[in-house]
């Protein structure tokens, strides 16, 4: 049976964070006996709100409940930025997780966070470190990607999202999309933590 690597859990408004969501999962397929599956989590604002805020309608990628997280071997959680931290929804998601919290049934998974930002100083790196809380509390393993990307994570001459901690995009006004090189970085940490995710379970 192949491993499960629910990558991706995200809840994305405008688009930027499913599309690499998209990539990891490739990244992630691309491990001979992993499969990966994307899962959106659900939405908490209005319709009303939403057609303000000129959201587009969500993707067909199915909705998830929290319950369905002990079923994976492996995790990666992806979401926009609000004020340096996750937005809202994904937090929603997440404090509905006390029951798995009560057994540990996520305890000793790894995990890895990904993100977009509006803004260079938007919050690359600080919405990543404080969703590991949430991890923390679970027992979870953070599976950060480090340098692992190598070049690509010295590049000077674009401007690219994501951090040691994860991959990333910018977003700007809505119109900027994830470039080359961040979907690449994707891909790369969807097939580094399926790897990862892979010996831990070949080890257990």
């Amino acid at each position: 049976m192949p491993l499960n690597i629910s990558s991706t859990w995200y809840y994305s408004m405008y688009g930027h964070v499913e599309r690499l969501a998209e990539e990891i999962k490739k990244g992630a397929d691309s491990v001979e006996g992993v499969q990966a599956t994307l899962w959106q989590v659900a939405e908490t604002l209005t319709e009303e709100v939403l057609g303000k805020m000129r959201a587009p309608p969500k993707s067909d990628v199915p909705m998830i409940t929290p319950k369905e997280l002990s079923e994976a071997d492996g995790f990666v959680f992806g979401f926009p930025t609000r004020f340096g931290m996750m937005a809202a929804q994904f937090k929603a998601f997440l404090d509905a997780t006390g029951g798995l919290w009560q057994t540990q049934q996520l305890a000793g998974k790894p995990a890895g966070l990904f993100y977009s930002t509006s803004s260079q100083g938007g919050g690359q790196e600080t919405t990543a470190l404080t969703a590991i809380t949430q991890l923390v509390h679970h027992g979870m393993l953070f599976v950060p990607i480090g340098y692992t990307f190598g070049a690509g994570m010295f590049e000077m001459e674009e401007l690219k999202g994501g951090s040691p901690y994860g991959s990333g995009t910018y977003a700007g006004d809505g119109s900027r999309q994830p470039t080359k090189l961040e979907l690449e970085q994707a891909f790369h940490q969807g097939k580094y933590i399926a790897s990862i995710t892979k010996k831990l379970k070949e080890a257990a």
